[in-house]
């Protein structure tokens, strides 16, 4: 049974697990969920994720919500030979980094990814645009540090699902209209890098912010 993907490619998090399905080289339906295209918040999808969220993989009977866990799962069960770290001190740090992607990356941006990118009424106090983007400046100053040390990914000397998440929200830093006023070379050398993998090529272009 072909693993399905209930979710619309302008998601961050749908993006990721596409990516990371290119990576596998895993065949997948995907349906679109997900306003503005469809209504997640209906009996049918609130069955699988509660949250009303996207995206939900079904594998068989399995269901799977929240993305950071989507891509643990297919990085372990399907991809064994590309983007699973058999290592636990390594593969530690793959869960740090993605945990520290949803919790400490994420939340920042929000304000002025509403107000600069998706245009939502309401997010045009410029105020809280620039707290917004100051705040999300401190968490890629973070990231500048980590990658300056010069290891080749977040997680090591391999690339990982965490480089996934890390890579996609890099790539919403770049694309968000502003003027970028912190050097971040460490962070626009990875950035280069990963974005010229072959699967990242579908989910890294300039209408995916």
């Amino acid at each position: 049974m072909t693993l399905r993907v209930l979710g619309r490619v302008t998601s961050i998090n749908v993006r990721k697990v596409l990516w990371a399905l290119g990576e596998i080289g895993l065949a997948y339906e995907r349906e679109d969920w997900g306003l503005p295209v469809r209504d997640p918040n209906v009996p049918e999808y609130l069955a699988l994720n509660p949250n009303g969220q996207v995206p939900v993989i079904l594998d068989g009977d399995f269901v799977l919500w929240e993305s950071n866990a989507i891509l643990l799962y297919l990085a372990e069960l399907y991809g064994q030979e590309t983007l699973w770290i058999a290592a636990p001190h390594m593969r530690a740090r793959v869960y740090q980094w993605l945990g520290w992607q949803a919790t400490e990356l994420n939340p920042p941006w929000g304000y002025a990814v509403n107000a600069l990118v998706r245009h939502t009424p309401g997010y045009d106090d410029q105020a809280k645009i620039a707290d917004s983007i100051g705040k999300w400046g401190i968490k890629m100053q973070l990231l500048e540090a980590h990658l300056a040390q010069g290891e080749g990914f977040v997680a090591g000397p391999t690339f990982t699902v965490a480089d996934i998440a890390i890579g996609l929200s890099v790539h919403r830093w770049m694309l968000t209209p502003f003027d970028k006023t912190i050097a971040l070379p460490a962070v626009t050398e990875y950035y280069e890098r990963v974005k010229e993998r072959k699967a990242a090529k579908d989910w890294m272009g300039a209408g995916t912010p």
